[in-house]
């Protein structure tokens, strides 16, 4: 299965910005025995502005472009520091690829990305990917790492997405404010049922939120890709979703037949 993963900034880091070392720790070794067993993985990651946050001592995110792409300068340096720092422990070779989104909408450039990818792949590579928040603005910012996971998925014809996040899946209603929301374990077609059910954004030191989860499963499921949307804080359930079995909410892709991967 090739496998493309999407860490959230609240599966990467406590709310102080601070990396969570035990939970990065532990998704870096299931994410490692996955390529073990034979899964070709590329990692969507999160967390670069949050984690400049916290080596900066800065207590709030802020709110102008500059400071976001200064923090972004430094955090970017310390997530792969400690991805390559943590995949190295299992014999894995990681590799940053930063885009914008003139580098998925220009053809020539987008075929780039992808013969780059193909290759890192082939050669048993980690492919590492972030928006490259230091230089991107408003009109060439893919804007979200949920679509960037989307992107890429598709790009490289990947089978399934992980999204990790801070909530189990899709629900009938907010968990956060309805204690009698139910959790949506299958969908099939995203009607306007379904759409209508994205609100409200994501967490504080995030960007995304249902609203471009559901954008990236639109995306996913026209390209015959499935997608998962899943807790971060249970590294360990990237083995279920490997094997197909009922965790979260999934989105099947139309070319799938609506069966699991």
């Amino acid at each position: 299965m090739r496998l493309v993963v999407k860490l959230g900034t609240s599966t990467l880091t406590h709310a102080t910005g601070k990396l969570n070392i035990r939970r990065v720790e532990l998704l870096c070794k299931v994410m490692s025995d996955l390529k073990n067993a034979g899964h070709e993985l590329v990692l969507v990651s999160s967390g670069a502005i949050a984690m400049g946050l916290g080596k900066m001592n800065l207590t709030k995110k802020p709110s102008d472009i500059p400071t976001k792409q200064a923090l972004a300068a430094v955090g970017q340096c310390e997530l792969m520091y400690i991805y390559d720092k943590l995949f190295s422990e299992y014999h894995h070779t990681v590799a940053q690829i930063l885009l914008t989104g003139t580098d998925v909408e220009d053809p020539q450039r987008r075929e780039n990305f992808h013969n780059t990818m193909s290759r890192l792949l082939e050669l048993g590579a980690l492919p590492i990917i972030n928006e490259n928040d230091t230089i991107a603005t408003s009109e060439i910012a893919v804007g979200d790492n949920d679509t960037l996971g989307a992107i890429v998925s598709v790009n490289v014809q990947a089978d399934l997405l992980v999204l990790m996040s801070d909530i189990e899946g899709l629900y009938t209603a907010d968990p956060r404010k309805d204690p009698n929301a139910q959790l949506i374990g299958e969908v099939r077609d995203l009607t306007p049922d379904i759409l209508a059910l994205a609100d409200g954004a994501g967490s504080v030191l995030g960007t995304g939120g249902m609203v471009t989860k559901l954008r990236a499963a639109g995306m996913c499921m026209e390209a015959g890709c499935d997608m998962v949307i899943t807790n971060g804080q249970r590294p360990e359930d990237l083995y279920r979703i490997a094997d197909g079995e009922a965790v979260g909410t999934r989105f099947y892709g139309k070319k799938s037949g609506g069966t699991a991967q």
